[in-house]
C-alpha cells in the first residue's frame, strides 16, 4: 500500500500539481528540486518535505520504504541523478509524471488538451467552466490560474481536466475520455528528430481516446487522426467548423462573440481575459465542457469570469501611459499569435518585446520563423539563449534571429543580466516580456521600476 510519494523535480509546474493531489489524499509527500521557488515554498506550506541538494541522505525515512513509497520523476532529470540512481538500484516503483496522470484518466473521465500551443489556456478555461458548473471537475494544469491561485483543482467529480504534454511522448500514457488538439506545429525536434515523427506521435495519441468519448480537433491540422470505433469527431476554428465563433466584436479592450455549436449555440459570450487568441481557445474549451454536460448559462458565466493564467498574456500594468505584460510564448507560432494579438489590441502604439530564446535546438530549427513572428512588432530586444536541458551548439546564438528581423524593426541585443538596467534607462509605451526561460524571474523588479517611473 502506497503511503508516501517522492518527487524528483517537485518544483515543476506539472509535478507540483500532482504533489498537491497526493497531499490532499493525506499521503507523505517529499521531494528534491534544484532551487527554491514560489511553487516549492507554497508546497512546503501545504506539507511537502523538500530539499535542494542532490543527496540521498536528505530523503525522508518514510520515502525510503520500497513497499510503500512511489517515486515520480520528470523526463528532464538526468539518468545519473544520485537520488534517481538510488531508487532505481533499490528496486522502487518509478513512474514518470505522465504515467501518474495516465492512471487518473483510467480512474476518472479525462478531459485532455493537447497541442503545440494553447494547452495551458484552453485546459484552464475548460477547468474553470467545469468547476463552477453542476458537473465540477478535478484539474492538473500547466500554469497557475488567476481564478484559483493554483495549478490544481480538487473535487468529488468524475471528471479530470489534464494538460496533455507531447514532450518526450508523455501524452501516450493517457487514456482520454475526450481531448482537444489545438495545433501540431513541429516542436521538440531534439526529441522527435523529424516533423513526420512529431505528427505520428499525435496520430497515435488519438488512438488512445476511449470509445464513447470525443476528439475536438482544430480544423486544417496536418496530422492524420486514427480513432477507435465509437469515438465522436468534431472540428473547430475561429469562424468555421462544428464549433466556431460569429459576430466577433473587439472594442475598447472587450471581446464578445457568439459561440456556434451543433449542440446548443450561446450568444454574446464575453471573454473574461480579453485577448484575441483566446477566442479560439475559448471555442475549444466551451466545446469540451459542453460535450461533458455544461449548459449555455454555465458556459456563458465560466467564460465571463475566467481570469487567465500566470505568464499567459499576463498583464502587469495596463494604463493609457504604459502597458506591461508577460507571455510564456516560446515557439514561433505562439510568438506570432501573441504579437498579432497585442497588435490588434494596441494598433497605434509603439510595441517593444524583450525576448529570451528557449533552447539551442529550437533556435537552430526555427530562427527565421522567430524573426518573422517578432517582425510584427516595432522593437525587439534579444537576450542570450536560455539552455534549459541542453548544451550549447556551435554557431547557434540569438544573432541568428537578430540578423533576420525585418528592415525597419528597431533591434538590440543585450545580456539577460542587463535587462533591468535597460528598463531603468528607457521609457516604453507597450512592453512585453517573451519566453519560457528565467527572464520572467525579473518581472517583479521590472514592474516595480516602471511603476516608480510613472509616479515621478
Amino acid at each position: 500500500m502506497t503511503n508516501a510519494v517522492y518527487f524528483i523535480g517537485i518544483g515543476g509546474i506539472g509535478m507540483s500539481a500532482i504533489a498537491r493531489y497526493f497531499i490532499h489524499r493525506g499521503l507523505v509527500v517529499a521531494g528534491y528540486d534544484k532551487t527554491p521557488t514560489d511553487l516549492t515554498r507554497q508546497l512546503e506550506k501545504e506539507g511537502a518535505l523538500i530539499h535542494y541538494e542532490e543527496n540521498v541522505d536528505e530523503i525522508p525515512h518514510a520515502c525510503k520504504q520500497k513497499d510503500s513509497c512511489l517515486v515520480v520523476y520528470t523526463p528532464a532529470i538526468p539518468d545519473d541523478h544520485k537520488e534517481l540512481v538510488f531508487f532505481r538500484e533499490q528496486g522502487f516503483e518509478l513512474q514518470k509524471r505522465a504515467q501518474v496522470l495516465g492512471t487518473l484518466t483510467r480512474q476518472m473521465k479525462g478531459l485532455c488538451v493537447a497541442g503545440t500551443h494553447g494547452k495551458t489556456t484552453t485546459s484552464s478555461m475548460c477547468a474553470h467552466i467545469m468547476h463552477q458548473s453542476r458537473q465540477d471537475c478535478n484539474a492538473f494544469l500547466g500554469g497557475i490560474t488567476k481564478n484559483y491561485g493554483t495549478n490544481y483543482i480538487v473535487s468529488d467529480s468524475d471528471y479530470v481536466v489534464i494538460e496533455a504534454d507531447e514532450f518526450d511522448r508523455s501524452f501516450h500514457w493517457l487514456s482520454p475520455w475526450m481531448t482537444v488538439i489545438t495545433a501540431t506545429d513541429p516542436d521538440h525536434l531534439d526529441i522527435y528528430g523529424t516533423k513526420e515523427a512529431y505528427l505520428e506521435s499525435f496520430r497515435h495519441y488519438t488512438e488512445l481516446i476511449q470509445p464513447g468519448g470525443a476528439l475536438i480537433i482544430h480544423r486544417g491540422l496536418e496530422m492524420q487522426e486514427h480513432l477507435q470505433e465509437g469515438v465522436r469527431r468534431y472540428d473547430y476554428a475561429l469562424t468555421e467548423g462544428d464549433f466556431h465563433a460569429e459576430n466577433i466584436k473587439i472594442e475598447n479592450g472587450d471581446i464578445t462573440f457568439d459561440f456556434v455549436s451543433p449542440i446548443e449555440s450561446v450568444r454574446d459570450v464575453t471573454l473574461g481575459h480579453p485577448i484575441p487568441i483566446n477566442i479560439e481557445n475559448g471555442i475549444a474549451a466551451m466545446a469540451m465542457a459542453q460535450l461533458a454536460g455544461c449548459n449555455a448559462e454555465e458556459l456563458h458565466y465560466g467564460m465571463r469570469t475566467y481570469g487567465g493564467v500566470d505568464r499567459r498574456f499576463d498583464f502587469k500594468i495596463k494604463t493609457d501611459r504604459l502597458v506591461l505584460l508577460s507571455d510564456y510564448a516560446h515557439h514561433p507560432k505562439e510568438i506570432f499569435e501573441s504579437a498579432r494579438s497585442i497588435r490588434q489590441l494596441y494598433r497605434d502604439r509603439h510595441i517593444t518585446a524583450i525576448f529570451q530564446p528557449h533552447l539551442y535546438t529550437r533556435t537552430r530549427d526555427f530562427y527565421q520563423d522567430f524573426a518573422d513572428a517578432l517582425s510584427q512588432l516595432d522593437e525587439v530586444i534579444l537576450t542570450e539563449i536560455y539552455p534549459a536541458r541542453e548544451q550549447p551548439i556551435e554557431g547557434v546564438t540569438s544573432q541568428l534571429i537578430y540578423d533576420r528581423l525585418a528592415p525597419g524593426v528597431e533591434k538590440q541585443m543585450i545580456r539577460k543580466d542587463d535587462v533591468l538596467n535597460l528598463v531603468k534607462s528607457r521609457t516604453f509605451d507597450v512592453l512585453i516580456i517573451l519566453g519560457a526561460g528565467d527572464l520572467d524571474a525579473q518581472m517583479p523588479q521590472i514592474e516595480k521600476q516602471l511603476k516608480l517611473k510613472m509616479e515621478n
